[in-house]
């Protein structure tokens, strides 16, 4: 089994800043790809970034030049940077591991993003 942490939602102001951290333990050996899916009220749950072992990505076209993801092999973390956050950008943030391919069969617990003036 895999365990995910995340840590790092909260409310920020439209165009402001935040970084997610996720933090996996267990049989990390077994993770290639880990990503970031969000889901808003009322829509169905969604790809946001991903990432994988080696460090290739890939991220939807609604948050491509504006989020960032990164990963730390040393320390089993996955990074979501997020620059220039929109109010459509609110949801639940979800971090999910496994392989070959996403989603995996881990989910984190969810961290909520809200941006609102």
């Amino acid at each position: 089994q895999v365990q995910l942490v995340e840590s790092g939602g909260g409310l920020v102001q439209p165009g402001g800043s935040l970084r997610l951290s996720c933090a996996a333990s267990g049989r990390i050996f077994s993770i290639n790809l880990m990503g970031w899916y969000r889901q808003a009220p009322g829509k169905e749950r969604e790809l946001v970034a991903a990432i994988s072992r080696v460090g290739s990505t890939n991220y939807a076209d609604s948050v491509k030049g504006r989020f960032t993801i990164s990963r730390d092999n040393a320390k089993n973390t996955v990074y979501l940077r997020m620059n220039s956050l929109k109010p459509e950008d609110t949801a639940v943030y979800y971090c999910n591991a496994g392989g070959p391919v996403l989603p995996g069969d881990y989910w984190g617990q969810g961290t909520q993003v809200a941006v609102s003036s």
